[in-house]
């Protein structure tokens, strides 16, 4: 081979390869020309139709008699504070008044076996037999519609009773209870004669019944059960004991198998339920050896807040009988634990107790006792011992009897509730002796046992639906009982948070500030940015931990609106609401948000102008208080404003000095309703088709619109409206439209277009909402008195865009290039990165890296956008659905089918050997069996969802880079692009190489990503301890107590049924 082979075959090869593609060039001075003369026809619209210009100077002309006042941000939390105390304080005596009225209406009652009484039984008021007579305990009572209480129907001037399926509304306890309390009646009535801002008033029972106030229909579930019982509920946990540090020993040897284990497992479960924020608690299981349920939390107590209280559950599901009891091991480990955290001052520093669940105990545990608990005995311990099997009971006893517990025999899965609630009357004693009616307050929580709970969940703010419950504990005062100290019940009323957070009001807290209340363990009451529901498929559901949700977990996210933020420095301020467990938090944003206007004008002007009809009040602001008196509940706010002034009715309270900025604000926009009429009657349909309607807002909550459109030819027809709460004014916010405008420079102005994601049923965006601020100046100080926009449609902004991107400058005669051309692909992004503009239409609303993933990257890396990662909180991720059991799995159908036989003949045998002790209870021994038994047997076809954090990306471009431009390597072919910022706006022309297939580049997603914690991260989470502030009173012993009452054994009579038990351990 000669010297020039080589060369020449490498000359032939490359004879065969592609040629390289020249590549698109992009003229510079072309894009930006296109640039300036787009962005210059959209000034000349937006400003036009939207009088920003006008309404600009006529806040300048009022410059001289504005003043800027620096808001203190101590001095008002503090003074919202005051407020909120007040108003609580007003609650608490109403409270004291049915605790008062309650006590001696008892101590007045002689019991009586044999009494018979009808009462209003909330589940049979207006029922009808067969006959069309009124069954018994369900006579008329009539209901009728109250806004006040969100449109239920309810009596007001009664109470009724509400009974869970498990109390039988005949007991005489109950019909001794129920007519000794008739004498609550006059009291809620009065109560909320006196205070019309109250709600809901209750007793609850230590028997059972509830009493509500206002009476309403209750409903049972789809299974016909009502499972709601007030003793479970937290304010009646709470306000009946003091805070406790809880042990609960569960046996998990062999003898636990079967229903002994369900039985233990569902006594676990309802002992958390009873537990709060305010308590402790670990779990231990024993059999031959000691193992913590969460290894996580060895050694330690937890908070029993909501999160810990769900996770303790799923563990104690998977739990599985095997080997041999030894207690004595677990009762140390326990003792220990209880004693560190007392020593240490950790936990709830108040009752102490341990739980011991458990078939039989054999060896010697006295050793224990003597060693740890004796002669002080400051730990309780309650005993359960699980089945009917009555050999150990002496020995359970005795445990629970020297330790200063209860004991209780829990036989089948109906006893557990009662006999668990047992505890809560031993540890409310030394409360009730003393005669300490300590005043609770209960977390956040939303009451879903109400009739049409749904459908309040979807029509309000979700950080608006919740509330807290004041409630005292009512005792008996007769003395023969003293030693006892027995709980008569626990009395409440709801406090919706949206009535304390009307004390905050929004004009004094700025564009972007807002209040916020955090519990004494250091969750949020109320926040605008806590989302408390979900949605599950299309019902809207709470979540599982939406009221044990920490500040930082809300802080960290910015819910401007999901994938568009704006970048806040935030000053916080924070005091205590005296007389409660509560903070209060203000939070203001620095620059304008420090600061509040103060203009002035006369009564005369200023109603005038209010009178006009393009004009409205935000409605859920308070500027005269009409929920008090009943005249004035119709009324709107600007009816009740007008009526304030006109010194119609002299009996309105009104904030005077939001009234004063209203009328100055309607004096000061008033010339924009002439502006907006001579434009929209002079109108061209040819050239400004697409124009629909110019609106504005005031710092005061003061609106003006107007159409250019017919209202039928409105493109988004809740724009502004109740329906489209994010474009009003409301209780939480500004509208988007003037937080976005706030935060970007006077003048220029904020193009918004509806995501992909957030479009309805995944309809393709029709409008663009346009929006600018208008700023005030004075002695230096810089305001925004308003915001002022339009709403035009999309095709408009397409139309002109696509007009403009076909010209080019005189000079340069011809245009080398169009948008038009195959060559080139062009977009208008706002400044998310959110496309506006595309060829393709598919594409409006889609995030930009999700079509072009190279271009992205590129203008990533230039600087000329930036990604911040934004982590949620309060997600909900799917986990798929795996059915499991706490016994052995169903390994085949011919397992599943004995399994169901085994259930269904040991539960028959239950129900047999039950009947003859107590008759009444077999219907609802069925109906709670079949509850539980269709629940557990469910499959649920749909993937999970569960309470998790995420993570995501947001892009915000720099406005400091003006325009930018770079070619991009992909492989056989360089992509040019340009990218050129449009003058006084948001948007962003971009203009790419439309041939070069540049794919090798991924796209760039917005999806939210579950951030997954290792081990070790993730058990340091759990451990880790809140800071917190205790509650001011304990209540532990008490000298008098009658510690002998330590519950019993009941007696089984002899049945031949009892011959059929051997079958029954057989089958398990």
């Amino acid at each position: 081979m000669g010297p020039w082979a080589v060369p020449w075959m490498m000359l032939c090869l490359f004879c065969f390869l592609p040629p390289a593609r020249a590549q698109t060039k992009i003229p510079l001075e072309t894009v930006k020309s296109w640039a300036d003369a787009f962005g210059g026809e959209l000034y000349s619209i937006v400003t036009k139709y939207s009088g920003s210009l006008l309404l600009q100077k006529k806040y300048k002309d009022v410059e001289p008699t504005l003043k800027i006042k620096e808001v203190d941000g101590l001095e008002l939390v503090k003074k919202f504070s005051e407020q909120m105390e007040s108003m609580l304080r007003r609650k608490v005596e109403a409270v004291e008044r049915l605790v008062e009225a309650a006590e001696d209406a008892d101590l007045n009652h002689e019991y009586n076996s044999s009494l018979e009484f009808d009462y209003y039984n909330s589940v049979l008021i207006n029922e009808k037999d067969e006959n069309d007579n009124y069954v018994e305990l369900g006579d008329e009572f009539i209901l009728e519609p109250n806004e006040h209480f969100n449109n239920l129907l309810v009596n007001t001037t009664y109470s009724d009773i509400q009974l869970p399926t498990n109390v039988y509304n005949k007991d005489p306890a109950i019909l001794n209870g129920v007519y000794m309390s008739e004498a609550l009646n006059p009291i809620f009535v009065d109560n909320f004669e006196r205070d019309p801002t109250l709600t809901w008033q209750y007793f609850g029972s230590s028997t059972g019944f509830f009493r509500l106030y206002p009476g309403i229909k209750w409903l049972p579930d789809e299974n016909g059960v009502i499972s709601f019982d007030c003793r479970n509920r937290g304010w009646y946990i709470q306000a009946a004991t003091s805070p406790k540090d809880i042990v609960i020993i569960v046996d998990v040897s062999g003898s636990m198998k079967g229903l002994r284990m369900t039985i233990a497992k569902h006594t676990i479960v309802t002992i958390l339920d009873t537990l709060g924020e305010n308590d402790f608690v670990n779990i231990i299981a024993y059999n031959d050896y000691v193992h913590f349920v969460e290894p996580c939390f060895k050694g330690i107590l937890v908070q029993a807040d909501r999160d810990n209280r769900e996770h303790f559950k799923q563990l104690v599901e998977e739990l599985q009988a095997k080997g041999v009891g030894t207690v004595s091991k677990a009762l140390t480990e326990s003792f220990k634990i209880l004693r560190e955290f007392r020593e240490a001052g950790q936990g709830g520093l108040c009752n102490q107790a341990i739980m011991l669940i458990t078939d039989g105990a054999v060896e010697d545990y006295e050793s224990v006792f003597e060693k740890y608990n004796w002669p002080d005995r400051k730990v309780r311990v309650f005993t359960y011992l699980i089945g009917r099997e009555v050999t150990f009971a002496p020995q359970v006893k005795w445990i629970a009897c020297n330790n200063k517990g209860y004991y209780t025999q829990i036989s089948t899965l109906a006893d557990v509730q009662e006999n668990v609630m047992e505890y809560l009357h031993v540890l409310s004693r030394p409360m009730v002796i003393n005669h300490d009616h300590d005043i609770i307050w209960t977390e956040a929580y939303m009451d879903s046992a109400l009739p049409q709970s749904e459908e309040l969940f979807a029509s309000q703010a979700q950080s608006l639906l919740l509330m807290t419950t004041v409630a005292m504990p009512v005792f008996s005062k007769k003395n023969e009982t003293r030693s006892h100290g027995i709980l008569l019940g626990v009395v409440g009323s709801d406090v919706p948070l949206r009535e304390l957070l009307k004390l905050a009001p929004r004009y004094k807290l700025g564009v972007h500030g807002y209040a916020f209340l955090n519990t004494n363990n250091g969750y949020i009451l109320s926040h605008p940015d806590l989302r408390p529901l979900y949605k599950e498929g299309k019902k809207l559901k709470p979540k599982p931990n939406y009221n044990s949700v920490d500040l930082s977990e809300v802080e960290w996210e910015d819910q401007e609106e999901i994938k568009r933020v704006l970048f806040l420095t935030n000053d916080y301020f924070f005091t205590d609401i005296s007389g409660t467990p509560f903070s209060l938090g203000v939070v203001l944003s620095r620059g304008h948000g420090e600061y509040i206007l103060l203009g002035n004008t006369s009564v005369e002007e200023g109603l005038h102008d209010l009178l006009q009809p393009d004009l409205s009040l935000a409605n859920e602001w308070i500027y005269c208080i009409t929920d008090i008196d009943p005249d004035h509940r119709k009324l709107s706010q600007l009816e009740a404003v007008i009526r304030f002034l006109t010194g119609e009715d002299a009996d309105l309270e009104c904030d005077e000095e939001l009234v004063q900025e209203v009328l100055f604000d309607a004096v000061v926009t008033a010339p924009m309703e002439a502006y907006w009429t001579t434009l929209a009657l002079n109108m061209s349909m040819d050239t400004e088709a697409g124009v629909e309607m110019a609106f504005l807002g005031t710092r005061a909550g003061l609106m003006r619109s107007a159409l250019y459109v017919g209202s039928e030819k409105i493109s988004n027809r809740k724009f502004l409206t109740q329906k489209d709460k994010e474009s009003i004014f409301t209780m939480d916010h500004f509208p988007l439209w003037y937080r976005r405008a706030a935060e970007h420079p006077p003048g220029s102005f904020i193009y918004s277009i509806v995501s992909e994601d957030d479009s309805e049923g995944g309809d393709l965006p029709q409008v663009v909402t346009v929006s600018t601020a208008v700023s005030v100046s004075v002695d230096g100080k810089m305001g925004i008195a308003a915001a002022v926009g339009v709403q035009i449609k999309l095709e408009l902004l397409q139309r002109k865009f696509w007009m403009t991107m076909q010209q080019c400058s005189a000079f340069d005669g011809a245009c080398p290039l169009s948008c038009q051309d195959d060559i080139l692909n062009c977009f208008l992004l706002d400044n998310n990165g959110f496309i506006l503009v595309s060829k393709i239409p598919e594409e409006t609303g889609k995030f930009f890296g999700a079509v072009d993933g190279s271009v992205m990257t590129q203008l990533l890396n230039m600087g000329m956008f930036r990604r911040v990662t934004m982590y949620d909180y309060q997600a909900m991720c799917k986990v798929p659905y795996h059915h499991h059991s706490g016994a052995r799995p169903l390994l085949s159908p011919i397992y599943a089918f004995l399994a169901a036989v085994k259930w269904l003949i040991s539960d028959f045998l239950i129900f047999l050997l039950e009947f003859n002790m107590s008759s009444f209870w077999h219907s609802n021994n069925l109906a709670d069996a079949k509850a539980v038994f269709h629940h557990s047997h469910k499959h649920k076809k749909h993937d999970m969802l569960q309470p998790c954090d995420t993570e995501y990306p947001v892009f915000v471009y720099e406005p400091a880079i003006k325009e930018t431009n770079g070619l991009i390597e992909c492989g056989d072919c360089q992509k040019m692009f340009v990218a050129q910022q449009i003058v006084s706006s948001n948007l962003l022309l971009l203009v790419t190489d439309a041939v070069c297939d540049c794919s090798i580049f991924p796209p760039v997603p917005m999806d939210p990503k579950e951030v997954k914690y290792n081990a070790s991260v993730k058990c340091e989470r759990m451990r880790s301890q809140k800071l917190r502030r205790r509650p001011d009173t304990c209540h532990a012993f008490h000298p008098e107590e009658n510690a002998q009452d330590c519950g019993g054994a009941a007696e089984i009579s002899v049945s031949p049924t009892l011959l059929l038990l051997p079958l029954v351990l057989l089958l398990r």
